[in-house]
């Protein structure tokens, strides 16, 4: 029941009552003076002291009903506002106190009722905020310590070379190349950490400004498997490419960020291959609305239990074997955000022990009829378009 409705009906009680019981008096009143007069013969003007007494008790009842009334409709009234905002009030003071495991019941009237789900609402928001404040600052804190650990190691390589530079340990050429080359290339990988830190906080953020065009699917994986069999041809590694996709098919991509997501994902298998005989693949097939993109690897595998978690921020199957490793431990999490901002998504599977497979799907672009377009365009624009072909 309505708060507004509980007063309306205290009001008409407390008015209603006293001429309900005041209009039953006086007709009291009026059926005993006619008997006195007919029977007795005593004029209205002079009644006698019974009549007088009864007045008075009968005046008496009324003013102790409605004190009785007005008692209990106060109670009523009381117990269905006070003892809502009582409770919300300590429900406010638990939350400044930064507790928020407390449910928030409703009870009251409808208006407090509303009250009480806004609030409770609120309640759950606010915890949800806070949840997502504490994982977040978890998260900042392992990426820190992921990078320091993983700068720690390059810089340490380079102070030794540039060490043994200066003690005049490189006294040939041939060692004064291979240190010179061993600085360059570990510049090289504290650079790509950087970057790949400073990429994270800017998709992370929605604040990644991406180029999207049509892209030929056969020109676009002809060329990033060219480039990728020249990167493992220098790490050993033996690379093999199908692409069964249509010459004529295309997809609306990012080129530069869909090169990102192939480049995270070698580099993410190539730490992690063990075999003396290291293989990885890349097939690229058609699958309906989807573009299919698998890059398989002969690693060490992924255990059942971590496989749904490894394009988790920070997340690590084997720590320490990660640890030892190296990485941030956000390169699949860049693949991830970077494949659902293009409309498709990312998945892996593994056998341990064996190999990995990394999945990733692209929409196809489709051509729309000018019929459909035009449909679809609003009012104003297929007005626009009438006026634009009349002036031609």
């Amino acid at each position: 029941m309505k708060l507004r409705t509980r007063v309306n009906i205290s009001f008409f009680i407390i008015i209603l009552l006293p001429l309900l019981m005041m209009t039953a008096a006086f007709f009291g009143f009026l059926m005993l003076f006619r008997t006195q007069i007919e029977h007795v013969g005593y004029p209205i003007a002079n009644p006698p002291e019974e009549l007088r007494q009864l007045a008075f008790y009968v005046i008496v009842m009324i003013i102790m009903v409605l004190f009785i009334t007005g008692l209990i409709l106060s109670f009523w009234l009381y117990k269905s506002v006070t003892e809502p905002l009582r409770k919300l009030g300590a429900a406010t003071r638990k939350i400044k106190e930064g507790e928020l495991d407390f449910e928030v019941t409703e009870e009251g009237p409808e208006e407090i009722r509303e009250l009480c789900r806004d609030f409770e609402e609120m309640r759950v928001r606010l915890k949800e905020a806070s949840e997502s404040q504490v994982a977040f600052d978890r998260e900042s804190k392992e990426l820190i310590s992921n990078i320091s650990h993983d700068l720690r190691t390059p810089i340490a390589a380079v102070k030794g070379y540039v060490e043994g530079i200066m003690d005049g340990v490189a006294d040939t050429p041939e060692k004064m190349d291979h240190y010179l080359r061993t600085i360059y290339n570990k510049a090289n990988e504290m650079d790509r950490l950087i970057n790949e830190l400073t990429f994270y906080s800017k998709i992370d953020t929605n604040r990644m400004p991406y180029a999207f065009a049509r892209v030929g699917v056969r020109e676009f994986f002809d060329d990033a498997a060219e480039d990728m069999e020249l990167e493992l041809d220098g790490e050993n590694v033996a690379f093999t490419y199908e692409n069964t996709v249509a010459p004529s098919e295309q997809i609306i991509a990012d080129a530069e960020q869909i090169r990102r997501v192939i480049n995270n994902i070698i580099s993410n298998s190539l730490k992690y291959m063990d075999k003396p005989e290291r293989k990885m693949s890349m097939t690229v097939t058609d699958s309906g609305d989807f573009v299919k993109v698998a890059v398989r690897d002969n690693g060490q595998g992924i255990p059942k239990k971590d496989l749904e978690h490894i394009f988790n921020r920070f997340y690590r199957a084997d720590a320490s074997r990660n640890s030892a490793q190296g990485g941030s431990g956000i390169g699949l999490s860049i693949v991830k955000k970077i494949i659902e901002d293009h409309g498709g998504r990312v998945y892996a599977q593994s056998i341990e022990g064996e190999e990995t497979t990394m999945f990733f799907e692209l929409r196809k672009y489709v051509e729309m009829p000018a019929e459909i377009v035009a449909a679809a365009l609003p009012d104003k624009e297929k007005k626009k378009g009438k006026n634009t072909k009349k002036n031609n």
